[in-house]
């Protein structure tokens, strides 16, 4: 299996960035990881490895990128306007650099953007603002409020709210989308959210795929056994869905 091994130095964010490529053709698959999880993360889980027999037969190319959850949405010793803004320089990175990246190595004409726990927030966040950039999106046991305090999750803004804030929540942005270009093209990307009938965030899970049913957005909601917020599960469902 092809493994490339990338990084530079990003003036959008001023510090370097790294990320792993796994495959040589194929569609591409850009791939967010936990918050914790660097960008290794996906190969340590075995997701990789789960993937491997597409991965070897031309099928896929995976990029597994930073997430950088730990200088924004979980960077408390910041004030959360200073977060939500570097997020929102992480995206530039991604917009900027890593999908020219993409786009430089591999012509395949479908992209795929993915995630697992908050890395499915980052990949539905992004997709939902940019349905132009992707055929696919796959989110595994995502949260696609930020602001919500559900069971020991809390607000991670804690209390502070602004239009950055508020075009980067799904749950929020999405009930008053009337754009019909970026419906249009919603419509035409295949969707795929799981979460476990026992996560905290499976009523969010259901109430965001009563957002997009509402705006006609066809898209498939799976509801696994148990939490299925772990390594285990997101093998399964990768194999599934991805």
């Amino acid at each position: 299996m092809n493994r490339e091994y990338h990084r530079w130095y990003s003036h959008r964010l001023h510090r370097e960035m790294e990320l792993l490529v796994f495959g040589h053709s194929g569609a591409k698959v850009l791939m967010f990881p936990t918050r914790d999880g660097r960008f290794f993360e996906y190969e340590q889980l075995g997701i990789v490895g789960t993937l491997k027999d597409k991965i070897e037969a031309g099928q896929l190319q995976l990029y597994c990128v930073e997430g950088l959850a730990n200088e924004s949405f979980y960077g408390f010793g910041s004030h959360a306007a200073a977060r939500i803004a570097r997020h929102a320089a992480f995206e530039d990175y991604i917009l900027n650099e890593v999908l020219p990246l993409m786009a430089q190595k591999n012509g395949h004409d479908c992209t795929i953007v993915q995630g697992c726990s908050l890395g499915a927030f980052q990949a539905a966040s992004l997709a939902f603002r940019h349905p132009h950039l992707f055929r696919k999106l796959v989110a595994f046991s995502g949260r696609y409020d930020l602001t919500l305090n559900v069971e020991s999750f809390g607000d991670l803004f804690n209390g502070y709210y602004d239009d950055s804030i508020y075009f980067r929540m799904p749950s929020h942005f999405l009930p008053n989308l009337q754009d019909d270009w970026r419906l249009d093209r919603l419509r035409q990307m295949e969707i795929v959210l799981t979460v476990g009938d026992e996560d905290p965030f499976l009523d969010n899970n259901r109430h965001l795929s009563a957002i997009l049913a509402g705006k006609g957005v066809h898209h498939q909601l799976h509801v696994w056994q148990g939490r299925a917020h772990r390594a285990g599960a997101w093998r399964k469902m990768a194999a599934l869905y991805i």
